[in-house]
């Protein structure tokens, strides 16, 4: 299992980077070419609602993408700093499982004056194969998968 981390600053021109970043990786892990704007779409989403979040409550903090390939899998996750204090309440009885699963449960529970209102988040899971969604009072992680191929990352 191979692991690329990458952190950038809340600006908007990054996340272009990490779009492009997230891509070149999904292809050299055997991801089917098919599938690469959706990986490029669902980056690039999530990438920009951790860019606004961050911007509103935490400038100054690093958003965090991790892109790994596990078990025939490319998975993507984008961890921001912002806090998510409604979302923290809502799921304050669970202990650690995903508030949402391909969007569905954290879409109907996000405030109306929550950033984007859970609209990035429908999208993202309409783009990627498998969605979870982590909130917390510490920022909100976001984790996506696409079938790749077993091998892992290729080598030029």
């Amino acid at each position: 299992m191979a692991t690329v981390e990458l952190t950038f600053s809340a600006l908007p021109a990054h996340v272009r980077t990490a779009r492009l970043v997230a891509t070149a990786i999904a292809r050299r892990t055997g991801v089917a070419e098919a599938l690469l704007d959706e990986v490029r779409l669902a980056v690039g989403e999530a990438c920009s609602r951790a860019v606004e979040a961050h911007r509103v409550h935490c400038p100054g903090e690093p958003i965090r993408i991790e892109l790994c390939d596990e078990s025939g899998r490319f998975e993507v996750t984008v961890t921001d700093s912002a806090p998510s204090d409604d979302l923290d309440q809502a799921y304050n009885d669970e202990e650690g499982p995903p508030a949402a699963v391909n969007g569905t449960a954290l879409a109907s529970l996000l405030p109306a004056d929550t950033l984007m209102s859970g609209f990035g988040i429908a999208v993202i899971a309409a783009l990627a194969d498998d969605v979870e969604v982590y909130p917390s009072a510490k920022g909100l992680r976001i984790r996506m998968s696409w079938p790749a191929a077993a091998t892992g990352f290729a080598t030029a």
